[in-house]
């Protein structure tokens, strides 16, 4: 089988889920480049020491690989993004001048997950997370993590989903590190931005991480399924441990605070709660094939080709079945792959110059321009422009 060749919780991503897939990531990408957040790219993987110091070979090894050889140096394959973030913040002088710096990645990773607890999309062993860190002075705090959860809301929203649960968990009982100022004021900080957002939020109280109290939000699917996906996190373990500062106003070295941040979570679990979400009925702006040509005689060959190179240059996705099998047949099948329209084209749609189209979620049928329609389509995709 292929799991058997390739791997359990790897994921090979086919070209219909690769091409939602892109859709994703591309409108991610605009998002945040709105947002004023700058992209990043790390390795795969990174030396012991680099592990050594984040803590991840202290408290998190057994989630990690096996170590690879390379050079009489031991490397261990990324479990996580946030270390490489660090070093590049360490990678020159900081000043109270350049912060906040927001940056965020499309990073990657692997955790050794046991086979019992794998599950589809939703439990891998190698996904991608939408990660992203803010490193910012203790006033900045406050509006950055406004920020987050407007564009959190915001992204979550695009995808169809407008149901929250949203939990705000605090300062353990035991073990924890950073002072209790920083700890009181960034509790403080998640919820007054919780109540600026006018967001009801439950507490857990002593949930939060030993390195910071965190905002968890759950989405709800169409039938009432909750999901985890979006977190906001504050970590004050990883500043100390690299050390990691900034120059204030009054010339001395003080230590930033961050914040890890994803939205989607990870994009293959994301992309398995958007398949429940939607039954596999995407919306226009982010299915797969958003129109699909069918013909039904030879005769229309050409035409039906005319109108499959006018869409493709509007960037509008297509497919055109040509094959010899009767109209009902095609139908039938374009129904099932769930394509928010089809076109079908006869001998008076090529005789007009016109197209006649159904749609999926309507059930409207009409003879119409192509013009109008590439406009109709369009007009769809605008949701998703980011």
């Amino acid at each position: 089988s292929i799991k058997d060749e390739v791997g359990s919780g790897l994921i090979l991503w086919l070209p219909k889920g690769g091409r939602i897939r892109s859709i994703i990531e591309d409108f991610w990408r605009k998002a945040h480049f709105k947002a004023g957040y700058e992209l990043l790219f790390s390795p795969h993987l990174g030396r012991s020491k680099l592990w050594e110091t984040s803590g991840h070979l202290g408290f998190y090894e057994e989630n990690m690989y096996t170590p690879i050889s390379i050079d009489e140096q031991e490397y261990y394959l990324r479990p996580m993004n946030c270390p490489f973030h660090i070093m590049m913040y360490n990678s020159e002088p900081r000043s109270y001048r350049s912060l906040p710096l927001r940056w965020a990645e499309l990073g990657t990773v692997y955790r050794y997950e046991r086979s019992g607890v794998l599950h589809g999309l939703m439990r891998v062993r190698g996904f991608t997370q939408d990660d992203a860190h803010i490193f910012c002075t203790k006033e900045q705090i406050l509006p950055e993590i406004q920020k987050v959860l407007t564009l959190c809301l915001s992204v979550l929203k695009t995808f169809g989903f407008d149901s929250y649960h949203l939990y705000l968990s605090t300062k353990p009982k035991d073990k924890c590190v950073g002072s209790t100022e920083n700890w009181d004021q960034a509790e403080n900080a998640l919820k007054e931005a919780l109540i600026a957002a006018n967001l009801p939020y439950e507490i857990d109280d002593g949930g939060g991480a030993f390195y910071g109290p965190k905002i968890d939000i759950k989405i709800e699917d169409a039938i009432g399924r909750k999901w985890q996906c979006s977190t906001i996190q504050f970590d004050f373990n990883l500043p100390e441990r690299f050390n990691l500062h900034y120059i204030g106003d009054d010339g001395q070295k003080h230590q930033p605070f961050m914040v890890h941040r994803a939205l989607l979570g990870s994009i293959e679990r994301f992309f398995g709660i958007l398949i429940e979400h939607y039954n596999g009925k995407f919306p226009t702006w982010l299915a797969p094939i958003q129109v699909k040509i069918l013909s039904i005689n030879d005769t229309v060959c050409d035409y039906c080709s005319e109108i499959y190179n006018l869409l493709l240059e509007h960037d509008i996705r297509v497919e055109c079945d040509l094959n010899h099998e009767k109209i009902g047949h095609k139908i039938r099948e374009t129904r099932l792959e769930r394509v928010p329209y089809m076109i079908i084209i006869g001998k008076n749609e090529k005789a007009d110059k016109t197209i006649s189209f159904r749609s999926r979620d309507t059930g409207e049928q009409r003879v119409i321009d192509i013009q109008e329609f590439v406009d109709r389509i369009k007009e769809e995709n605008k949701v998703g422009l980011g």
